[in-house]
């Protein structure tokens, strides 16, 4: 009998040779804040997992799962800066794998890794910026409503759905968008140093590729999935640890936050909580609809 091999199985050698762990944070959906029943990524949603994950024992590495149509730029540049400041803390590599999509507010949470993967079908890219919505002043006229809007301040009902478009109030959205999109280009061009090829009108313009071509121009890094890669990089006998949100099980699967249905105020009919479940309800397809449209842009 082999007793090096015998050993090797004991407790206290396991102790004494721990197999590598990576940590893995799975990033999916909407970026922000979605409604009463929906919970989108927002830095203070993901917060808890990314210090769990950054504080494992025998950590090697953290991964991300990115799976995102975009979303809130605020939100994904703070959950960037988070990741990149834990790594810079605990000196501990991130790898980013791109999975259906990594798009617009999702290629930025990419960008918070050292090196960045996708599958060859995976959609990346989209580094613009867009604001949609929708008009509805001619709905009023045929149904004889009056819209009453009373502010202070001379642009404070600028863009009202229900009231005709004005070029000054456009212009000025413009130039908003403008900004963000030019804080989004600089990020990228600072994350991906050296990186980059073709030309950056071409890049910045909003379009998304495969990951065959994001690869090509310079995008990503390779066109990997993550356990496969993980076990080439820190061996077989890596452990790769999910990180789960801190929700049950049945809240994941609806889509759910913390507190579940929150103000539903279930069986207190004519109350106050139950007017307000109402709004909640409204509010909640109004969202569904906006994610949904989101999530339809790259057919998915």
């Amino acid at each position: 009998m082999n007793v090096r091999k015998l050993l090797s199985w004991l407790p206290v050698e396991r102790f004494r040779d721990p197999p590598p762990v990576v940590a893995v944070v799975p990033l999916k959906g909407v970026i922000g804040r979605l409604g009463p029943w929906q919970r989108g990524l927002t830095l203070s949603s993901v917060a808890p997992q990314l210090d769990r994950a950054f504080k494992l024992p025998a950590l090697a590495a953290v991964a991300l799962a990115v799976n995102s149509p975009g979303g809130a730029p605020v939100q994904a540049a703070q959950i960037t800066r988070r990741i990149r400041a834990l790594a810079d803390e605990h000196q501990v590599k991130v790898f980013a794998f791109a999975e259906d999509v990594a798009a617009s507010g999702g290629y930025w949470l990419l960008t918070a890794a050292d090196e960045i993967y996708a599958d060859e079908s995976s959609l990346v890219g989209s580094i613009g910026v867009v604001t949609a919505g929708f008009g509805f002043p001619e709905l009023l006229k045929r149904f004889g409503i009056e819209r009453r809007v009373y502010v202070s301040g001379a642009h404070k009902a600028g863009l009202d759905p229900f009231q005709p478009e004005r070029e000054e109030e456009v212009a000025h959205l413009r130039r908003i968008q403008a900004d963000i999109h030019e804080a989004f280009r600089a990020h990228v061009r600072a994350h991906r140093q050296g990186k980059l090829k073709g030309d950056e009108d071409e890049l910045f313009s909003g379009r998304f590729w495969s990951g065959r071509a994001a690869l090509d121009l310079g995008l990503i890094d390779g066109i990997a999935d993550l356990r496969t890669l993980m076990r080439a990089r820190y061996g077989k006998r890596v452990q790769l640890r999910v990180i789960a949100d801190g929700r049950r099980w049945w809240q994941r699967r609806l889509g759910l936050g913390r507190l579940g249905f929150g103000r539903l105020g279930l069986g207190q009919e004519n109350s106050p909580s139950s007017t307000a479940a109402v709004e909640d309800m409204a509010s909640g397809l109004l969202t569904a609809l906006d994610e949904h449209l989101l999530w339809q842009r790259y057919r998915l």
